[in-house]
C-alpha cells in the first residue's frame, strides 16, 4: 500500500511512503494419532513426518494427550493424540 503527500512549494515535491501490510493467514487444525515403541517424542515426530507427506505448511504441533500400552509390567507402546496446525494457501 502506498501513500503520497504532494507539496505546493517552489519545487513540486512528492513524498511517498510504502507500507507493507501483512495479510491474515488462514490456519486449519487437524487431530492426528500416532504410536511408537521408543517414546512419546518419537511418536510425535513420526506423526509430523507422516502428515507432512500430504499436508503442507505445517506450523505447529500440540500434544493433546499421551498414553501407553503395558504388557507384562513393561511399556510396549507409546501413543500420542496431536493437534497439527497448518496454513491453508
Amino acid at each position: 500500500m502506498t501513500f503520497c503527500i504532494f507539496s505546493e512549494s517552489k519545487q513540486l515535491e512528492t513524498y511517498c511512503l510504502t507500507i507493507k501490510t501483512k495479510t491474515m493467514a488462514v490456519l486449519k487444525v487437524i487431530e492426528v494419532l500416532s504410536n511408537s515403541e521408543k517414546s512419546w517424542e518419537d511418536a510425535t515426530k513420526k506423526a509430523v513426518k507422516e502428515a507432512s507427506k500430504t499436508v503442507k505448511n505445517i506450523r505447529s504441533v500440540y500434544v493433546k494427550d499421551q498414553s501407553a500400552i503395558v504388557n507384562d509390567g513393561e511399556v510396549t507402546e507409546f501413543r500420542v493424540n496431536l493437534k497439527l496446525t497448518f496454513e491453508v494457501k
